[in-house]
């Protein structure tokens, strides 16, 4: 599917992508569905190891027509120093440059970016590694669930006593590449008074860390050191997930001081949401175990769907815990565009997630199906000013690879 490009909030942004699997290429993606042009490399051979990832149909990952829509592909060989000068070429006319591997890799390839923004001074570089670019750690190999587990995210997502789980999705990464979206965008906004690009510098820990509310905080002030509290969330009452007749559970959040009172008229205990020592969270946390109890013998006499009837009804916050059938099936989801139908290249058609964040005036969407390796080869070698005969070259020397 390929569709001429609506004019995105970012048409006109040229940005190289140098990363691969999941941060890097991520931040990409989301600027590529709000118009921007990237332009992946990818290695010659296998290209983004994610075309490999989980499950393929026809030889090639599903998750890589989410990862890698709306890109164009340009294999190249980055050990090869005819590709290095390719890469500086595309930085010279580039807006960003996106890479996430660990720290060195660049300069190794003589890809320093601050060199890269000395001869580009408009140049945004954002830097997504395990720990950062500088520190005592940088140069250990980092994934997101490193990330995640420095952070102190994987610390808490456990049942109390028992071994901690990951969360079930590569979040780290993905809270990595938001951050470097911010920081995108935050530079180029300042680049408009100051004519200036920089280097970002996000490292997978941070970003985990920088969501972990009053963790740290709580420990400074009280040494308090949180930890794992299953389905509830620890100072905050009721929040919680609450078996129901059939085994299925909903989860509650009956913690603002009027959604407390409506929560417990609902449940027939007045009694409690009447009780003015529980008139707020101070109260309530202290009495935490004897609401969640009511709350549980109230939903067990009843199914989810009762349960979340009953509760939609008085205006507190419920919901069920939604497997990928739930969500494929939804209507919510349908009506708000989440569930886009893309045709790939074979005919076949394919559900994928929406755009995210949805703007009024200049939306995303997806114009370009995920490219094929080194589909766009050719094309962004001619866009750099290089002959056909250039080109055969580079391809005779195993410096580009166009597509097969």
């Amino acid at each position: 599917m390929e569709t001429p490009n609506a004019a995105g909030p970012l048409a006109g942004l040229k940005v190289v992508e140098l990363g691969q699997l999941i941060a890097g290429p991520f931040a990409a993606k989301t600027l590529a569905d709000f118009g921007a042009d990237v332009v992946k490399i990818e290695p010659p051979g296998a290209g983004d190891p994610l075309r490999s990832w989980r499950l393929l149909k026809n030889g090639t990952s599903v998750w890589w027509q989410v990862q890698s829509r709306n890109k164009r592909s340009l294999a190249l060989d980055l050990k090869q120093p005819e590709a290095q000068e390719i890469v500086r070429k595309l930085a010279a006319e580039a807006d960003v440059l996106i890479e996430n591997f660990r720290p060195g890799a660049m300069e190794g390839w003589g890809l320093d970016p601050q060199q890269l923004v000395a001869a580009n001074p408009r140049l945004v570089v954002l830097r997504i590694s395990g720990y950062g670019q500088t520190g005592p750690y940088r140069d250990r190999p980092g994934f997101g669930v490193v990330g995640e587990a420095m952070g102190g995210l994987r610390h808490l997502t456990a049942e109390p006593g028992r071994v901690p789980v990951r969360v079930g999705v590569s979040i780290g990464d993905t809270l990595a590449a938001l951050h470097g979206v911010i920081g995108i965008l935050m530079a180029l906004h300042e680049r408009q008074r100051s004519g200036q690009g920089q280097v970002i510098d996000v490292a997978l820990y941070e970003a985990v860390f920088n969501c972990m509310e009053s963790l740290l905080p709580e420990y400074s002030a009280f040494g308090a050191v949180r930890g794992p509290a299953g389905s509830a969330l620890p100072g905050i009452a009721p929040t919680n997930a609450y078996l129901c007749a059939g085994g299925g559970y909903a989860l509650i959040a009956g913690n603002g001081d009027s959604i407390y009172k409506r929560l417990m008229a609902a449940i027939g205990r007045e009694d409690l949401g009447n009780d003015p020592e529980l008139a707020n969270n101070t109260g309530r946390v202290k009495r935490v175990e004897e609401i969640d109890a009511a709350i549980g013998a109230w939903t067990k006499t009843r199914t989810v769907d009762e349960v979340l009837q009953a509760l939609d009804a008085a205006s507190v916050p419920a919901g069920r815990i939604y497997t990928v059938a739930d969500i494929a099936a939804d209507p919510h989801y349908a009506a708000r565009g989440m569930l886009q139908q893309i045709r790939l290249d074979d005919g076949d058609t394919l559900t994928v997630p929406g755009i995210v964040p949805k703007l009024s005036r200049t939306p995303g969407g997806q114009h370009r199906n995920a490219p094929r390796l080194g589909q766009d080869s050719e094309a962004v070698m001619r866009e750099l000013g290089l002959t056909e005969e250039q080109i055969a070259g580079l391809k005779r020397r195993g410096v580009v690879k166009g597509e097969e």
